[in-house]
């Protein structure tokens, strides 16, 4: 099942004995549960989830949380393991999985990490850049502002204040664009001017542990028909129910993103059922698309295509 061009590499060696941590990415629909699943069976392992909506207990069906049945009997770390109503963010995930890991490198050689967000996976393999507090109102105003005028009346700003953010960063993700112009109004200084570059970060971090990141891709057009049908699996399995439950959640961060939004824009009346499984077919396949852009930015990844 493990590629013979990845098991050499999950070995130790003389010159490095460190145990290993293998990052498995893709982008969402990709496989990456049943892979990983397979590959825990055969290396004897458990699996860290690096999914930054799986984390919440509340978010069951549209962050596809794998079941038990799907697990396998494998464990699985950070899924279900926070309530929405906590903030929890790439740099404690990366505290909290360091700890663990700490612990799971005891009995095990290697470590599975898995997950569609790459800002926690880059937060666990490589660290992030430290960036300054920032009072709690700013971030306030920012949702306020972006509710008011719209993602686009941001970005402008983000364009006039910082260029060499908004160069770099999704334009699309608005928690991105929204962290920048946090650090941008808080501190009068460009987001950018914070960015150490990832040499500088992972030198900083110091892991007590080596990475080999494996990255998972498919051919775009069947990728794209298994996020169609994984969307008409979520809505016959509930979720719009749970988007009804969670509600009164609907300002948090973790519910500012595809597979929610376009069901509150349902139950607000904004359209009607048909186009919310549009948008959230369509939605999901762009949200893919980022999340192969952002994985390819590291050049440390080795993409591996999964064959059906």
């Amino acid at each position: 099942m493990l590629l013979p061009t990845i098991l050499p590499q999950l070995a130790p060696t003389a010159a490095d004995p460190r145990p290993v941590l293998l990052a498995v990415a893709g982008p969402t629909a990709v496989g990456k549960t049943a892979l990983t699943v397979a590959l825990a069976q055969q290396l004897g392992t458990e699996i860290i989830s690096a999914d930054s909506r799986q984390f919440y207990r509340e978010m069951r069906i549209g962050t596809a949380k794998p079941t038990p049945t799907e697990m396998q009997g494998v464990p699985h770390h950070f899924i279900g393991s926070h309530s929405i109503a906590e903030d929890y963010s790439a740099g404690r995930f990366a505290t909290d999985a360091l700890g663990l890991l700490a612990e799971l490198f005891r009995r095990h050689a290697v470590v599975i990490a898995t997950g569609g967000s790459g800002l926690y996976l880059q937060a666990l393999t490589d660290g992030l850049d430290e960036l300054p507090p920032v009072p709690p109102q700013v971030r306030q105003q920012l949702q306020h502002e972006l509710q008011a005028l719209g993602l686009p009346a941001l970005v402008s700003e983000l364009a006039r204040l910082d260029p060499v953010a908004h160069q770099r960063l999704d334009l699309h993700n608005h928690q991105r664009v929204l962290r920048a112009l946090e650090i941008v109004r808080g501190t009068g200084q460009p987001f950018s001017s914070f960015h150490r570059g990832p040499a500088a970060v992972a030198e900083a971090a110091q892991r007590p542990f080596r990475v080999v990141k494996v990255a998972l891709s498919r051919p775009r057009e069947e990728l794209y028909t298994r996020i169609d049908q994984r969307v008409l699996h979520m809505l016959a399995e509930g979720l719009v129910a749970e988007a009804t439950t969670l509600l009164p959640y609907r300002q948090h961060n973790a519910l500012q993103t595809v597979g929610y939004q376009e069901i509150f824009g349902y139950l607000d009346g904004l359209y009607d059922y048909a186009e919310a499984v549009r948008l959230l077919q369509r939605n999901t396949r762009h949200y893919a698309k980022r999340q192969l852009t952002w994985l390819r930015r590291d050049a440390e990844y080795q993409w591996l295509t999964i064959d059906e």
